[in-house]
């Protein structure tokens, strides 16, 4: 058994990462939205970030994407700029400002001010223009408490861009958004409720793109997701966070002496183990806090702290706010 196990040890380390994944996007409202598809031609150009602020009513966990579906047109975000093409997606996980165009001294367009009011029956499909080469564009956001959690958050980038026409592991991800075009074009029963679902599995898809490309030096949430050793350890943290973890547990599990434990979580995650563990029960706690009405004395004690003062200040030092407030504005 030993053997047959060695031979492929890249199972495991799968299935690890998966299970780190699938801990945070389960303990998170993820909820994809794609909320219109624009269809520029000529020369054009957006007069700001289409912004998706006002959509969701929660700008400070709203990421941007936008999915070219047909044509070419140019990205400009701060100091970088980008051909997108057929196939490309581009998420802005912190809500970057940017512009798309197509040509030079393009007409000026904000999308999002031509939008029919809510509800939809149907995804609005919105024009502009006139002659020449046409560009299709899905745009929309997703809706991710996720950001809440700090090493997830340093993890990203300000924009993440993917290509998937000609890419040898893009096919799967060709498909979902043939069959989000589809939902666009088609109209069927369900549809508006099959989109956001839709969005949230290309994001995780993404996501996932991203952990199997971390170089072997890589920093970051996603890159410990690549380390077998570190991806054991955060496996076990998430999978019981309320445990009362030790550093002994971990170096054990992970097969690295304490000190070597040590220096990789300080490395590739700028943390400690231990602090780790801190910063995971916190986040769950703002989850609950978030989305249920339990005594902030119980998630306390859940979170490991001893009181409620303990509690309230470690809350407070993490997201800005005492616990209760916090609730407050996060169930308004």
């Amino acid at each position: 058994m030993r053997e047959a196990l060695s031979e492929n040890p890249d199972h495991t380390l799968g299935v690890a990462r998966d299970d780190v994944l699938s801990a945070l996007l389960s303990t998170i409202r993820l909820t994809g939205s794609l909320q219109f598809c624009f269809m520029p031609s000529g020369n054009w150009q957006t007069d700001a970030t289409p912004s998706m602020a006002g959509l969701s009513g929660r700008p400070s966990a709203t990421i941007p994407f936008h999915i070219v579906v047909a044509g070419n047109c140019w990205l400009k975000m701060e100091e970088e700029e980008a051909l997108l093409e057929t196939g490309d997606v581009v998420v802005f996980p912190f809500g970057t400002g940017h512009q798309l165009g197509a040509g030079a001294d393009g007409s000026l367009v904000n999308p999002t001010r031509e939008l029919p009011p809510k509800p939809w029956r149907q995804i609005p499909v919105i024009r502009h223009g006139g002659d020449g080469q046409g560009v299709r564009l899905l745009c929309g956001y997703l809706q991710c408490d996720a950001l809440g959690f700090v090493p997830f958050k340093r993890a990203l980038p300000k924009l993440i861009h993917v290509r998937t026409r000609g890419a040898n592991d893009g096919d799967w991800l060709r498909a979902t958004i043939r069959q989000m075009v589809d939902e666009v074009d088609s109209p069927r029963a369900g549809g508006i409720s099959m989109l956001p679902r839709l969005t949230e599995i290309i994001f995780i898809e993404i996501l996932r793109h991203r952990i199997m490309m971390a170089e072997p030096r890589a920093t970051g949430w996603l890159a410990a997701l690549a380390d077998p050793a570190l991806c054991r350890c955060l496996s076990l943290i998430h999978d019981d966070p309320k445990r009362d973890w030790s550093l002994e547990d971990l170096w054990a599990a992970s097969g690295m002496s304490r000190s070597v434990l040590a220096e990789r979580f300080q490395t590739v995650l700028g943390t400690s183990p231990i602090r780790y563990v801190r910063d995971w029960r916190l986040y769950l706690a703002s989850v609950t806090l978030a989305t249920t009405g339990q005594a902030i004395t119980a998630i306390a004690y859940e979170a490991g702290y001893a009181t409620e003062a303990a509690f309230n200040r470690a809350f407070s030092r993490a997201f800005g706010s005492p616990p209760a407030t916090w609730r407050t504005v996060a169930q308004a």
